[in-house]
């Protein structure tokens, strides 16, 4: 078939769109009318047109080949075993352990585990002889493992090292020398929950990527980026393809020539406690952007995660989610869906220049560590999140069952298993760490009040 499809109508320019526009108006600015910004400033249009926008930035993306990852953490093995085994004969195709105590054998819980899965590890230690007695298990049977370490994480998020900076990266050099099974987790989300913008989101993870490639040798250590998604369905489209573009940009500087493999989740900065069923259907648009922006691994998280316990039922519901997008909907039949979406491609070229840009300013400051220490990514993050807070507190940020359309018979006091409010310990740490919060934690903590005094 040589025939183009519509050939035979004539082409109408940008400039044609965008008189009709203007005389359907009737007078009122175009602008005003019709353009909105972005929390990131991008000035988003009606319309988008190939002979007036950015010029398309080849970003190459397999959405057929997206994993679906369920997420176990492990406190007893007997129980891990069973839930996993369990989990995979349900759908899920990869299974990410986060284990907090050294003294559970990571090699007794996959002795039981088949070797045609693949599993992630995550430690919230570091610890040379336990991952290298972990890789070197895998290795010798034969299991599809990743050991994911992330010592800038553990700085971010609990304000201290391991041990101190020389020490941590000394550890990771050793460990990721031992063998191709333990890679370099660059784990982003923590930016996303605490309310960082896009393009900070973006920035961060680039400098936080390039800490790593300056102070460690990878050139065949594998790197796993993980970020958090949020409801700007076709903004978070854009993002991860800047993520995957950028990172291989970077990357390449340090002549490092695999793939960068992205892990994507939904945002916890948008979850709420009341009208919790519609949790559900914000992790299904962020999922939907996860895979169509060329996510790798896809996770998701249940309806229910920010006040009961893991629970089956959640777990069922949210892997579900997953897996109706890839058998039911078909979003792994076609690779590069985005490709020649002129919106799409648009805001994926300006997001990536505006994040680079930001990256550039933080490696002229010494990089993202140095910043770290400052305070600078805190207070940038922080202003962020308190723009956004206040878009939600006027009611111009929405989220239903929340701010708007709020149903006034729902009671979650007897509900909560588990307490989802931001805790703060005052402690001594080397920086202020960077907190997760929620956007409608205040109004529900205002309303959890009111509830006792009800009852009372």
């Amino acid at each position: 078939m040589t025939n183009q499809l519509f050939e035979e109508f004539e082409k109408v320019s940008s400039k044609a769109w965008k008189n009709q526009i203007q005389f359907e108006l009737k007078g009122a600015d175009y602008n005003e009318t019709l353009v909105w910004e972005s929390l990131e400033g991008i000035k988003v249009k009606p319309f988008y047109h190939s002979d007036a926008d950015n010029k398309p930035i080849p970003v190459q993306t397999h959405t057929s080949n997206f994993n679906i990852v369920q997420r176990i953490y492990v406190f007893d093995i007997e129980k891990s075993i069973a839930k996993t085994l369990d989990t995979l004969n349900r759908g899920a195709e990869v299974i990410y352990f986060t284990i907090d105590n050294p003294s559970i054998d990571a090699t007794e819980l996959l002795t039981a585990l088949p070797k045609t899965q693949q599993y992630f590890f995550i430690f919230n230690f570091l610890d040379t002889a336990y991952t290298r007695k972990l890789s070197t298990y895998a290795t010798s049977n034969g299991y599809q493992v990743s050991i994911l370490l992330d010592p800038i994480h553990q700085l971010t998020t609990d304000g201290n090292w391991y041990t101190n900076l020389n020490s941590d990266m000394s550890s990771l050099t050793e460990c990721v020398n031992i063998a191709n099974n333990v890679a370099v987790h660059i784990d982003a989300t923590v930016y996303q929950n605490a309310g960082a913008n896009m393009i900070q989101q973006l920035a961060y993870a680039l400098a936080h990527l390039n800490e790593y490639l300056n102070r460690v040798e990878l050139k065949v250590t594998p790197i796993f980026i993980e970020t958090a998604v949020g409801t700007n369905y076709f903004f978070e489209i854009a993002k991860l393809r800047a993520l995957r573009l950028l990172a291989d940009l970077v990357s390449k500087e340090y002549n490092i020539t695999q793939k960068i493999q992205i892990i994507a989740i939904p945002t916890k900065r948008n979850k709420t406690l009341y009208d919790y069923n519609v949790n559900m259907l914000r992790t299904t648009t962020e999922c939907m952007s996860a895979v169509l922006g060329g996510a790798d691994y896809v996770s998701n998280l249940a309806y229910d995660v920010i006040y009961h316990k893991e629970n089956e039922f959640g777990d069922r519901i949210s892997r579900n989610q997953l897996l109706i997008l890839k058998q039911e909907s078909y979003f792994d039949t076609v690779d590069n869906p985005a490709e020649g979406a002129y919106y799409i491609e648009t805001l994926t070229a300006q997001l990536a220049e505006k994040a680079l840009e930001l990256f550039k300013t933080i490696e002229k400051a010494d990089g993202l560590i140095t910043s770290l220490i400052e305070g600078t990514i805190q207070r940038k993050i922080n202003e962020s999140a308190q723009k956004e807070q206040e878009l939600f507190n006027n009611g111009k940020e929405v989220l239903l069952g929340t701010n708007k359309y709020p149903n006034p018979q729902d009671v979650m006091n007897h509900e909560l298993e588990l307490f989802p409010f931001v805790k703060q310990n005052p402690r001594k740490t080397l920086i202020t760490p960077i907190i997760e919060k929620r956007l409608a934690e205040s109004y529900e903590q205002k309303r959890l009040e009111e509830e006792k005094t009800t009852k009372q």
